[in-house]
């Protein structure tokens, strides 16, 4: 049985995710920690007792999602399975980030740091209001991409920004071009299409700030060669080099979150197991139905590793 390991992205959240690890194995507690000192706060106390509306800005959900996934990992490896036995790592958006430290590539204290960048950067990359993302269910990436292509005019952005699934594309750009391409799908037979509770139009280009931001952020980090290949979200394929992995990460601010494609990719290059480390199931959901006879394992609790244990044996 081949596995990969997968991270989930924005959206993921809710308050008290990872307490449970925390409580249950000192090695995911000492993520947490490790996260509040690069921080030099408790974003601990806010991903467990704090508001949801607090732990939802960009700036905090981002790095709040990695210190999970990350404490969910050391949780699994105190239990003797490790980052290696896995033949891929792939996140989705800023799980990309998760995967990356999971294999060693970088450091929890540098993920930390440079995801809450990020997430302040995408946040104010566009004024609130200006930018909107919306998700249109029942359309390929194909459909998707004439419909945004439909709904721009000149001065306006709209693009596909997340190929998640077959029938789940998600579109990001300007406001009025957005909400035109909600209206144009419903016409082209999608079977909804929805406006997405979002604070800024992420992957598409006006997140071009955004890019620079983090451009800069990156050239002052340490990128080791991933342990465990990772599958880039711009690029649907396997990438090792630092120097690559670094570039990529520029480009997936502006660049689509080829999510559908990094799954065939796995699949083609014969796994079978895709184990969603972290908070929530939405990755799990879009591999069942990208792969059907893919096996799915959810990782975010205690109880969650016990049946992955069993599973394994």
């Amino acid at each position: 049985m081949s596995r990969a390991f997968i991270f989930p992205g924005q959206g993921a959240q809710a308050i008290g995710m990872g307490r449970a690890l925390a409580e249950a194995y000192p090695a995911a507690k000492a993520v947490f920690d490790e996260v509040d000192a690069a921080l030099g706060e408790s974003l601990s106390s806010l991903i467990w007792e704090g508001e949801a509306e607090t732990l939802t800005l960009t700036a905090n959900a981002q790095p709040a999602l990695m210190a999970t996934s990350i404490a969910a990992l050391r949780a699994l490896e105190a239990e003797g399975i490790e980052v290696g036995s896995a033949a891929f790592v792939a996140g989705h958006s800023l799980g990309e980030y998760s995967a990356l430290t999971a294999a060693g590539a970088l450091s929890v204290a540098d993920a930390a740091r440079l995801l809450r960048t990020r997430g302040r950067a995408m946040q104010e990359a566009v004024p609130v209001g200006e930018g909107a993302m919306a998700a249109l269910l029942g359309l390929d990436l194909e459909a998707a991409q004439e419909v945004a292509f439909e709904a721009t005019v000149p001065g306006e952005v709209c693009a596909a920004a997340n190929d998640n699934d077959p029938g789940q594309v998600v579109i990001s750009g300007s406001k009025a071009a957005v909400e035109r391409a909600v209206e144009i799908a419903k016409g082209k037979g999608a079977k909804r299409a929805v406006m997405l509770p979002v604070s800024a139009p992420f992957h598409c280009e006006l997140m071009a700030p955004a890019a620079e931001v983090m451009a800069e952020a990156l050239a002052g980090v340490e990128i080791k060669a991933p342990s465990v290949p990772l599958v880039a979200n711009v690029r649907a394929g396997a990438v090792t080099d630092p120097a690559e992995i670094r570039t990529l990460l520029i480009e997936q601010v502006t660049g689509a979150v080829r999510w559908r494609e990094s799954v065939e990719f796995m699949v083609a290059e014969g796994v079978t197991e895709f184990w969603e480390i972290g908070a929530g199931k939405a990755l799990s959901g879009m591999v069942r139905r990208i792969h059907r006879p893919a096996t799915v394992q959810n990782i975010g609790t205690p109880e969650d590793i016990a049946k992955a244990l069993a599973a394994a044996d």
